[in-house]
């Protein structure tokens, strides 16, 4: 054996190569996984003492739920090879009688070695009722992910070592992992609240025992939450689902949420993230995105408004399926939901997807909007009621103003060719993806003579 061997920092990044290793002749990603690195980490385990410890840590280090583990009680060996083979349609697994204490003591050898775990199923959950309620399944777990209803088994998962937790929804004894995962940093709750009194009320109560929170996505919180998160410095991202919660007036003084970059709502309505955002500050906010059912113009106007309180963003994306039908509300509003975007001169990305969002947009207004972004990469549009008043000629004039633009899709006039790409001499080189699918065209062959011509980077439209 080779003297490098013996030094354990050496062997340790050899096997970590090794278990990223696929299998070039399997053709489905997560099976090329398991098969070559999980099968070459099994050898290597076999092969002497000095492989085995840090093999065997490699090997059980993700596990995809608690199966393999079972696989480990010779009792369960047959049920577990029917499930390796897809053969679990018909099995009931609740006749599967629970661990004894020395079944629980095999299936616990290897579980200090899981560092992550997703659990898929829950059929086995009762095969764990022999453990005591003050078991830690796995000490050293770092990543719990699950889109499993846990219910009373929850307190087996939570190790004081666990950073990321993820999970379905508000359990009603949420409030023990902050209180047994201290070092708690990513939490992760993407639904609706089944009562709103209930589950809101645990959610508040466990997010205001955490301290030490880095992402955070959750159903809508309290003013006190608010606050709570306002004081901790950790706090990097934050997603809030739904808005079924109702805020009211407060007498709180917000402390700034210094250091988040990035806020995410997935609303019903603006109402609650307006509220949110015209009483906090978010000093080092980047990035704002906004996925609402119904965004209406009595709505989306005081959102955009209360948007631009933040000079900082360079990324801001808003997505809504419904929205105003009647074009005469816009009529004559100078404050269209582009214009009122104007003061964001260090604008990357700008992704509007609702009803009328790039109304009155013309020659002039993408001119006007260009030059005062001139760092924009991404710019989309996506309106299906939008009428293209923006001709070729006035898109080559804005692009002149973005030289780094490398995306664009806006409703775009290709019917009146108003330019002659022979005696057209600019070339925006850094343009590679065009959408010109909200665009009627009378003659693709003279639009894709004008495109390449002018754009030679995009190569299809």
């Amino acid at each position: 054996m080779h003297r490098a061997l013996l030094v354990s920092e050496i062997l340790l990044e050899i096997f970590m190569h090794v278990n990223k290793v696929l299998d070039p002749h399997a053709s489905i990603s997560p099976y090329r996984k398991i098969s070559l690195a999980r099968k070459s980490l099994a050898a290597l385990a076999r092969t002497c003492k000095l492989f085995h410890e840090p093999a065997m840590d490699l090997l059980w280090a993700e596990l995809d739920g608690i199966e393999p583990l079972l696989g480990c009680i010779t009792r369960l060996h047959p049920i577990m090879n029917r499930i390796a083979g897809s053969e679990t349609q018909c099995f009931r697994f609740e006749v599967i009688k629970p661990l004894s204490e020395h079944e629980a003591s095999r299936f616990l050898h290897h579980a200090p070695r899981v560092r992550s775990l997703r659990i898929l199923y829950d059929d086995y959950f009762h095969l764990l009722s022999v453990l005591p309620i003050e078991t830690c399944m796995f000490p050293r777990l770092l990543s719990l992910s699950t889109d499993r209803d846990l219910n009373r088994y929850l307190h087996l998962f939570l190790s004081p070592s666990l950073r990321c937790c993820t999970l379905p929804s508000v359990h009603p004894d949420l409030k023990s992992v902050p209180a047994c995962c201290v070092a708690l940093e990513d939490l992760s709750i993407k639904s609706s609240f089944a009562n709103i009194a209930a589950d809101g009320r645990v959610l508040n109560d466990t997010i205001r025992l955490c301290n030490g929170l880095v992402n955070l996505a959750c159903p809508p919180l309290d003013w006190t939450t608010w606050e709570h998160l306002s004081n901790l410095p950790t706090l990097l991202t934050l997603e809030i689902w739904d808005d079924r919660c109702s805020l009211g007036r407060h007498n709180i003084n917000f402390a700034p949420l210094l250091n988040l970059t990035r806020l995410y709502f997935c609303t019903r309505t603006a109402a609650y993230t307006v509220a949110v955002m015209q009483h906090l500050e978010f000093p080092s906010l980047n990035r704002f995105e906004m996925d609402v059912f119904d965004l209406r113009w009595a709505e989306a106007e005081p959102l955009l408004h209360v948007l631009s309180r933040f000079k900082t963003l360079s990324h801001i994306t808003i997505s809504s399926e419904r929205g105003d039908r009647d074009v005469q509300i816009f009529l004559g509003n100078s404050l269209t939901p582009i214009r009122q975007l104007l003061c964001f001169t260090q604008l990357r990305t700008l992704r509007f997807k609702f009803p009328y969002c790039c109304i009155n947009l013309d020659n002039d207004l993408l001119l006007e909007a260009m030059s005062s972004w001139p760092h924009i990469r991404m710019l989309e549009f996506m309106d299906p009621r939008a009428v293209p008043a923006v001709t070729f000629r006035g898109l080559f004039a804005a692009l002149h103003r973005c030289p780094r633009l490398h995306t664009l899709d806006i409703p775009l006039d290709a019917v009146n060719l108003d330019i002659d790409p022979t005696a057209e001499p600019f070339q925006h080189t850094s343009l590679r993806h065009l959408n010109l699918t909200s665009s009627g065209i009378s003659d693709a062959e003279a639009v894709a003579r004008i495109v390449f011509s002018v754009l030679p980077s995009v190569d299809r439209v």
